[in-house]
C-alpha cells in the first residue's frame, strides 16, 4: 500500500541528521514507492503548510557527509507550550491541535520524529492524539535510555578528543593547567570518554559532585612530580559538592529548560585562589555538534532511517529504533523517555579512568 510519510529534526542539531533523512528518503522510495515529505524546523514546521517540502531522491543527493539538517530544527517549538502574542503579551498555548489539523490535511500517513529527549516526548504526546508516529534517538549527550548509543554522539567525542590533542602541546609549552568545558548536559559521557581517550588528569562529570579542593590537590601533586602541566575535562552539567549547576540562562516560561554553561571558568576561579599556576580555559561549544559526521554515525543515522521506514510498514507506531550491541531494533517511546541514561559513578568506565590515575573529583 502506498503511502505518504512525513520527516522531522527536533531540538539541537548534530552530525548525522542528514544520514537519517537520506536513510528514510531512500528506503522508502526505492524501496516501496512512497512518497516523503520533509517539515522544516522542527515541530514548528508543521503549524503552517508551507513550511512541508517533498524529499526526492535527488534532494538527498550528496547530503551524507554534511553535519547538521537540510530540514532545519527548532528546540523551543513545544506545539502544547508553544508562545503566541496575545493583546501585546506572550502567552504559552497549546496549539498541538493545529498541529495534528495539519498533518491530516497534508495526507501524512505516518510521521518519522528525529529527536531526543525533549522531542521524543512532544512526539509521544501527539501520538495521544493519534498521530502515528516512529521515534529516531539523536543528541550528542548520549542520555537517551533504550539505546546503546545515539548517533552524533561519535562525532562529537571525536571533536573533543581531537581539541584534547591540540591542548596538550600549549599546555605543555607554557606549564599551564587547561581547562576544556564540553557539552552534555546532565549526562558526563562525552567529559569521561574524551577525557580518557585524550589523556585528561582529571574530568569532572554531573554523576559525581567534585570536591574544588581535591581537584587543586591533583593538580599540585602533579607538579610536585615534575609534571608542570595539566589538563582538566569539565563537563557542562559537573558541578561542586553542596553546591549548584553552573547555568547562563535559568528556565522559564519562554525557555522550558535551563541553558549550562560557565563551569570553566567557575573551576578556574577557584583554582586561581590555591594554585601558583597560569589557568585558561576553553569552551569548547558549538564545535562539537557541528562538522561533517564520522563514519560511525554516517552509517549508525543510515541505518536508523531504514529501520524507522520498516516499523512504518509494519505500523509499530510509538516506538523508537535503537542499536542493541551490533543489531537495530526498536523500543517504545514510553520507555526511552522514562529517564535520562546517566554515567555510573560506580561502574566500569569511571573506575578505568581512576586505575589511569585520573582524578575524577572525589
Amino acid at each position: 500500500m502506498k503511502r505518504k510519510i512525513g520527516i522531522l529534526t527536533g531540538g539541537g542539531d548534530c552530525p548525522g541528521l542528514n544520514a537519517v533523512i537520506r536513510g528514510v528518503v531512500k528506503s522508502s522510495i526505492i524501496r516501496r514507492g512512497w512518497d516523503v515529505v520533509g517539515i522544516q524546523d522542527g515541530f514548528d514546521g508543521l503549524l503552517y503548510e508551507k513550511n512541508i517540502r517533498s524529499l526526492r531522491l535527488n534532494d538527498v543527493r550528496g547530503i551524507l557527509p554534511r553535519g547538521g539538517t537540510i530540514l532545519g530544527t527548532s528546540n523551543r517549538g513545544n506545539p502544547f507550550s508553544y508562545p503566541v502574542e496575545v493583546d501585546g503579551t506572550i502567552e504559552m498555548t497549546d496549539v498541538s491541535d493545529q498541529v495534528v489539523a495539519t498533518i491530516r490535511k497534508l495526507g501524512i500517513d505516518a510521521l518519522v520524529a528525529v529527536g531526543g529527549d525533549g522531542s521524543l516526548k512532544i512526539a509521544l504526546e501527539l501520538m495521544k492524539k493519534g498521530i502515528p508516529i516512529v521515534g529516531v534517538p539523536k543528541t550528542i549527550d548520549n542520555d537517551l535510555m533504550e539505546t546503546d548509543v545515539t548517533f552524533g554522539y561519535n562525532t562529537a567525542l571525536e571533536t573533543a578528543t581531537d581539541a584534547l590533542d591540540k591542548l596538550h602541546s600549549t599546555a605543555e609549552s607554557h606549564h599551564r593547567v587547561m581547562i576544556m568545558e564540553v557539552m552534555g548536559r546532565y549526562a558526563g559521557w562525552i567529559a569521561l570518554e574524551s577525557g580518557i581517550s585524550g589523556g585528561a588528569d582529571v574530568i569532572l562529570i554531573p554523576e559525581i559532585p567534585f570536591d574544588i579542593r581535591k581537584v587543586c590537590k591533583a593538580v599540585d601533586d602533579r607538579r610536585r612530580r615534575g609534571s608542570k602541566f595539566s589538563i582538566i575535562v569539565a563537563a557542562e552539567g559537573a558541578f561542586p559538592r553542596g553546591g549548584a549547576r553552573i547555568v547562563s540562562r535559568k528556565a522559564d516560561e519562554l525557555n522550558a529548560v535551563e541553558r549550562l554553561g560557565g563551569i570553566g571558568n567557575f573551576v578556574a576561579r577557584e583554582l586561581t585562589s590555591c594554585l601558583d599556576m597560569d589557568i585558561r580555559v576553553m569552551v569548547l561549544g558549538h564545535l562539537q555538534r557541528g562538522g561533517s559526521p564520522s563514519t560511525f554515525d554516517r552509517c549508525l543515522g543510515s541505518r536508523f532511517g531504514v529501520k524507522a521506514v520498516e516499523l512504518i510498514e509494519k505500523e509499530l507506531f510509538g516506538n523508537m529504533v535503537c542499536l542493541r550491541g551490533r543489531d537495530i531494533r526498536s523500543v517504545a517511546i514510553e520507555r526511552a523517555v522514562r529517564k535520562l541514561k546517566l554515567v555510573n559513578p560506580h561502574g566500569q568506565m569511571v573506575a578505568a579512568a581512576e586505575e589511569l590515575g585520573i582524578f575524577v573529583g572525589r
